[in-house]
């Protein structure tokens, strides 16, 4: 499943899809008023096709309701697979029962630099690619706090086990989080996700960026506090003055990002009643001290 708002680089993301040497239906979701690209009717099996934008997670919840595969493989428009992607995450989910969701390490270029490999969450309650910037991990699989949505393998089975009445994805986060808040529902459910480091994609990112202009860091800063309120639950609050030091430390070192992040914070307050919750924390604090990103060595 690929949503797309018509990039340039829709083609060659759907192509990597074709060239994997497994049996896929490629359906592309597609959100824009002019006319669907000539890539999806070229590469792809099923067209879902929207008059304006979504937001990602809304476009993914939109195309899994309309297709029943047991497999998800979620891709960004602005992401390649590298040969024998497929086959070695099919082989990892086989292997593993628990797991939920893998990826492999995705690279920012042929060159070697990674983009990341897996989520987690950091001291300062960010939600980090890891290993992003440095080189590549080598071995066999490892667990993760969760995968990125940018190129990633799903149990359809698990998404069900943990998707809320919307869908498997939470809507109102439309893009940025999604991804985070979705694997800490998935491990509230028994799931765990990995990274199987001998799988490789292309994702040099930016592309939503770009589509969504100045409201990119808005969504950043905003869904960062509904996807940490909906994690924590009771302890929100308790862990709330460090993620708001972060915030300022953000401002004072990128002025210009001041806008950003009070628009941020004014979006947040908007959603929190939808997101804040009682009770423990979906995933213990134990785990996510053991998953915490600072923890991840190449």
């Amino acid at each position: 499943m690929v949503p797309t708002l018509g990039a340039p680089s829709l083609a060659a993301a759907l192509a990597s899809v074709r060239r994997q040497g497994a049996t896929v239906h490629i359906v592309v979701v597609y959100q824009g008023a002019a006319p669907v690209p000539e890539a999806a009717a070229t590469f792809a099996d099923q067209v879902l096709s929207f008059p304006r934008p979504l937001g990602f997670a809304a476009a993914v919840n939109a195309g899994l309701a309309a297709v029943e595969a047991p497999l998800l493989l979620l891709l960004n428009d602005d992401a390649e697979l590298l040969p024998g992607w497929l086959p070695v995450l099919l082989d990892a989910l086989a292997a593993d029962a628990r797991l939920a969701a893998v990826q492999g390490v995705d690279l920012a270029s042929h060159d070697g630099a990674v983009s990341g490999c897996g989520l987690a969450w950091n001291r300062w309650w960010q939600a980090v690619q890891l290993g992003a910037g440095g080189r590549a991990p080598a071995g066999g699989t490892r667990e993760v706090f969760g995968v990125s949505a940018a190129a990633a393998l799903f149990r359809r089975a698990s998404l069900a086990a943990a998707a809320l009445p919307g869908g498997a994805f939470e809507g109102a986060l439309e893009t940025y989080y999604e991804d985070v808040e979705l694997a800490a529902r998935l491990r509230r459910a028994g799931s765990r996700a990995a990274l199987v480091p001998a799988a490789r994609a292309l994702h040099a990112g930016g592309g939503s960026a770009d589509a969504l202009g100045g409201r990119r860091l808005r969504l950043v800063y905003a869904n960062r506090w509904l996807a940490l309120a909906r994690l924590l639950g009771g302890a929100f609050a308790a862990q709330a003055p460090r993620a708001l030091l972060r915030d300022v430390a953000d401002t004072a070192r990128q002025p210009a990002r001041m806008g950003a992040v009070i628009g941020g914070w004014a979006r947040a307050v908007r959603l929190l009643p939808r997101f804040a919750r009682r009770g423990a924390p979906l995933v213990s604090r134990g785990e996510l001290r053991r998953l915490a990103a600072e923890r991840f060595a190449v």
